[in-house]
């Protein structure tokens, strides 16, 4: 098959996982960890990163396999040694992407911009990955419009609403390309256990009447949202794909979903400490404690190497728009939410080519 030529914005601790899991599965006998490890005829190992863009000054100009291991910004587990890619990552617009606290932890390079469009078209890549810190408002539609000038597909994988917005979606349908987004759900993460459980009350006849979910990690993406004009995306995006699972939507004051604190021992962990109290048979009351500790940007790659090997199934087919059932299963906030049984039923209907998106 021939390769799956990818370009990541933002060389963090997801674009680290990605490269590093890129290597682990090219001549891995076992496939633990992964959903799907053939895709529409495409292995992990078809998937192949062309371009990196970047502002850090300790990453901007260093080969990719040196970048990703960064130590001041990266904190991510070691799986893997990546040898030499030949990518060197390049010096791309700041613009929003560098918050009040993330800017403690990043020295901006000094060297000149590059033209991220043409590095894009000269690189060969099919599809641009963001993976701009959270609140990125401004760098995250700067990268969209250069994967559109560049004939790229668009992953939009930071809660930052693309790929959920009707416009973008039009400017993509027009240009052919497609797009995926918005805010990766992780494989087995936070916000796909709170679903699960919310669809669990209703599909078995109980109740949820309050509930919350609070995330402390030691990753820079906890640490940048310690700025709390940075959070409410975020915010909204884990509420709301929680509060689509439910028969009737709780009161604000009754759900409570998202980033708590930064807590720098914990590393790339995240800790979800989730609580959900409601009624069962007889109005009796139900309480549900729960912690997950797991490696946050591990469990977000799984679902990534999924959504990258369909986004090149549409481009093989032409298809441009939003791709809703890759969306709606790997995302948190997708253009349209659905029950994630009724998702995967779709997602396997496209990849099938029984469905268009």
């Amino acid at each position: 098959m021939p390769k799956i030529k990818v370009a990541v914005a933002g060389i963090g601790n997801c674009a680290s996982m990605l490269a590093q899991g890129i290597e682990f599965y090219r001549n891995a006998e076992e496939t633990v960890g992964l959903m799907r490890p053939e895709l529409g005829g495409y292995k992990i190992s078809d998937i192949e990163i062309v371009a990196a863009f970047d502002v850090n000054r300790d990453k901007v100009g260093k080969d990719l396999s040196e970048a990703i291991f960064e130590p001041n910004t990266i904190n991510t587990v070691r799986i893997v040694d990546v040898p030499r890619t030949g990518v060197e990552v390049m010096k791309a617009p700041v613009l929003d992407g560098i918050g009040e606290y993330l800017g403690t932890k990043v020295r901006v390079s000094d060297k000149k911009d590059v033209d991220v469009v043409s590095i894009l078209k000269e690189s060969g890549a099919e599809i641009l990955i963001n993976y701009l810190p959270v609140g990125s408002f401004k760098a995250s539609r700067f990268y969209a419009d250069a994967a559109l000038q560049a004939g790229c597909g668009f992953i939009n994988c930071i809660p930052e609403f693309i790929a959920s917005d009707a416009s973008w979606v039009k400017k993509f349908e027009t240009a052919g390309l497609p797009i995926i987004g918005d805010d990766n759900k992780g494989q087995l993460g936070a916000s796909i256990l709170s679903r699960v459980l919310a669809n669990l009350f209703r599909e078995r006849g109980g109740k949820v009447e309050r509930m919350y979910q609070l995330n402390f990690g030691g990753n820079t993406d906890f640490l940048n949202l310690l700025e709390h004009s940075r959070l409410k995306f975020k915010r909204i995006s884990k509420t709301e794909t929680v509060q689509s699972q439910l028969p009737k939507r709780l009161e604000d004051e009754n759900i409570h979903i998202g980033p708590s604190d930064y807590v720098p021992w914990l590393k790339s962990r995240k800790i979800a400490n989730m609580r959900i109290e409601g009624k069962t048979f007889g109005d009796i009351p139900i309480y549900i404690d729960l912690k997950l500790d797991v490696e946050d940007k591990s469990v977000a790659t799984g679902v990534l190497v999924d959504a990258i090997r369909c986004e090149k199934i549409a481009l093989d087919r032409g298809t441009g728009g939003v791709l809703e059932s890759a969306s709606a299963y790997f995302m948190k906030f997708p253009i349209k939410q659905y029950p994630d049984w009724q998702a995967r039923q779709m997602l396997e209907e496209f990849i099938e080519g029984k469905r268009e998106r």
